[in-house]
């Protein structure tokens, strides 16, 4: 699938996340949001038993600077 997205391409995941949530203030999301967020995408194509705090606080911190 053409565009799909898994756990590695983070930039990429950000990039879907703030297409999908324009309005959204990074700061009011959990980790447990991230995770339900990204997963609910529809590129979304990882097993979402593959994501940790490490890959969930790597979302958080890219989405957060393309933020600033």
């Amino acid at each position: 699938m053409e565009g799909s997205l898994t756990w590695d391409s983070t930039f990429e995941i950000v990039l879907a996340l703030k297409k999908a949530y324009p309005d959204a203030s990074i700061e009011e999301f959990s980790l447990n949001d991230i995770f339900r967020m990204t997963t609910g995408l529809e590129n979304f194509v990882d097993d979402p038993n593959l994501a940790n705090d490490k890959i969930l606080e790597e979302i958080y911190m890219e989405w957060f600077e393309e933020s600033l």
